[in-house]
């Protein structure tokens, strides 16, 4: 595709977000699987639903302007989602892991944040102010998700991993162990069936 227009280089920006959006549909039921803490499994999966919303909204930005947003692969999407795979695939205690997908899942948040703010700010340019204010929706859905993500993880998983440390550190020292853990709260791919 050429660009030689703020119009060309708008449908460009809303068809790298469609097929971001379209590739997280599909990767997020199994991110949420893939966790063991139930908040952050349901903040996954309340997500989903959000979009899927997105796709919705973006199909009706481009046929208000006339646009089809198929035929373009976000190739960077699908390089977040391969690293966040690759977390989901490692062995280790389950709240490292969750943290580990947070962010792989706060980098595919600021992703799409500032796919949706230079989507914004083209589209206000132009003088498209239906996909604006929908492009601001989505914006602000993507904002609440990733300061949902940091609270998840300072909030509830970070205090738990600090505790755990403790505690083997603990049964250690009282066991006259010399390193290692007893293995308890961790994950493996054979416990796991990867």
């Amino acid at each position: 595709m050429s660009i030689s227009t703020l119009e060309e280089l708008l449908e460009d920006q809303l068809k790298d977000l469609y097929s971001a959006e379209t590739q997280l549909v599909k990767a997020l039921p199994k991110m949420a699987k893939a966790v063991s803490d139930e908040t952050l499994r349901e903040a996954i999966e309340s997500h989903l639903e959000e979009t899927k919303n997105h796709v919705e909204r973006l199909n009706k930005i481009g046929k208000s302007l006339g646009l089809t947003l198929t035929g373009k692969k976000c190739a960077a999407m699908e390089g977040l989602i391969e690293e966040g795979k690759e977390c989901m695939e490692e062995d280790g205690p389950e709240p490292l892991i969750d943290l580990g997908i947070i962010a792989a899942a706060q980098r595919v948040e600021h992703y799409e944040i500032s796919g949706y703010g230079t989507a914004r700010t083209l589209a206000e340019h132009l003088g498209h102010e239906d996909a604006v204010q929908l492009l601001q929706a989505t914006l602000d859905e993507e904002s609440a998700a990733d300061e949902k993500l940091t609270s998840i993880s300072t909030d509830e998983i970070l205090p738990n991993v600090s505790e755990e440390s403790d505690e083997e550190e603990d049964e250690d020292e009282e066991s006259g162990a010399s390193g290692g853990s007893n293995g308890r709260g961790k994950r493996s791919s054979q416990k796991s069936g990867r």
